[in-house]
């Protein structure tokens, strides 16, 4: 039922490696390489070759398979490369069936969405999307459904953004070490990798987005994004990138405040620091989300009025400023911009670790959630230790709207001023 379609030379030999003898496939590089685009073709190309055959496609949350693959990547695949089939989805459960009686079913693997209707079936397929935010205890459980007898020999696809080397997918895929055990496993021909990166898939990018985009992040976000590298993990940085990504969302829940936190740079230099400004809002559930990274440099009515923006953009609560360089003049440069603005200045008296760290143990807890990508801010918060030179502006924005949403718990207490 496929039809020709073009592919380019990466994704050719992806597919090879897809349908070769190793049970475990690991397609991992930079942010728009196709490597979901691809395997989501060979999940498909397995599915019809199997009638009544079932697959899988999971992710840590459920909204975020559903968004990003259900309802964007396999339609976009059907319309290109299978452009006579029809699927119909299922209003009660979240899967698509297939003409032929096969079944291609989304979920989440958090604690909270690790449903019984998914990992009380058996699949033939199942691929883990961005497994870099899923733990291997969930990818362990969910493995044990990979049972279903076909003539298909059954197989797990992984894809993710590289992440550090300390990371389950490095070890495993990179080194063949079990994860759990730290011994070699048993069978290492079994698992396979391929390194896709965006450069190899550019016929199919928008104008500039590598060029500009990509070229222009930050120097481990642009080796992770753009390059496709393992990172080194950074000794002494209170966050790792798998942390972040961990707790990674696309969906936010209703929030009951939201902060915008401010780092002031008192000067417009060239050469002056960014000013820090992060937005995050605090569920009922006593969770927090990571809203936007403003952070700019500019003169300080230049800034007031991003910071201004933002808090009307979010209809924010509140604005939190550290006043230790600019003094009074944070609030007065705010005022001229909006006299209205509700404004909370805050004095540090500790250093940047100590105020840091009680934020670090709750994305530890795993209740702070950055909703999509921050790179600016992800370069500084896993690079970020006691001996960092540099002020680390969009992280100090951070911890301070965070210290002072979660006052209403007592989080506050928490996190020395």
């Amino acid at each position: 039922m496929a039809t020709p379609f073009h592919k380019t030379p990466a994704q050719r030999r992806a597919l090879q490696l897809l349908g070769g003898g190793s049970r475990y496939v690991l397609l991992f590089g930079g942010s728009r390489s196709g490597k979901t685009f691809i395997l989501v073709y060979a999940l498909l190309v397995r599915a019809l070759r199997a009638p009544g055959s079932r697959h899988a496609i999971l992710r840590l949350h459920s909204n975020a398979v559903r968004q990003s693959v259900q309802m964007d990547t396999l339609p976009k695949v059907v319309q290109l490369a299978f452009p006579q089939l029809r699927l119909r989805e299922s209003a009660r459960d979240q899967l698509v069936r297939l003409p032929n009686r096969s079944e291609i079913w989304f979920g989440g693997l958090d604690a909270g969405e690790r449903a019984d209707k998914i990992l009380g079936k058996e699949f033939s397929t199942i691929y883990f999307n961005e497994c870099s935010e899923i733990g291997y205890e969930a990818v362990n459980t969910a493995l044990t459904r990979l049972a279903q007898k076909t003539p298909l020999v059954n197989k797990a696809y992984f894809d993710c953004n590289p992440s550090g080397k300390s990371h389950w997918s490095y070890r495993l895929f990179m080194e063949k070490i079990d994860p759990e055990s730290n011994l070699p496993v048993a069978f290492p021909a079994h698992y396979a990798s391929m390194l896709l990166n965006p450069a190899e898939n550019a016929e199919n990018l928008p104008a500039g987005y590598l060029e500009e985009t990509l070229a222009g992040l930050p120097d481990r976000q642009r080796a992770r994004f753009l390059e496709g590298a393992w990172l080194d993990d950074i000794a002494g940085a209170l966050w790792s990138p798998q942390l972040i990504d961990r707790n990674r969302v696309t969906v936010v829940p209703e929030l009951e405040r939201i902060v915008v936190g401010v780092d002031p740079a008192v000067t417009g230099n060239a050469s002056s620091d960014c000013t820090g400004i992060v937005t995050v809002g605090r569920s009922r559930d006593n969770h927090f989300y990571v809203l936007s990274d403003a952070s700019c440099k500019g003169r300080p009515l230049e800034w007031a009025a991003v910071v201004n923006a933002e808090y009307e953009r979010f209809q924010a609560d509140r604005v939190v400023g550290e006043v230790n360089n600019g003094g009074e003049l944070v609030e007065t440069v705010l005022r001229q911009v909006n006299w209205n603005l509700s404004y909370r200045a805050v004095r540090a008296t500790r250093g940047k670790i100590a105020r840091a760290e009680p934020v670090a143990a709750l994305y530890e807890q795993g209740r702070v959630h950055h909703v999509g990508r921050f790179p600016a801010l992800e370069e500084e918060m896993t690079g970020f230790t006691a001996s960092s030179r540099e002020s680390p502006d969009r992280l100090d924005a951070l911890v301070w709207a965070i210290t002072m949403l979660g006052a209403r718990n007592n989080v506050s207490r928490l996190i020395p001023a």
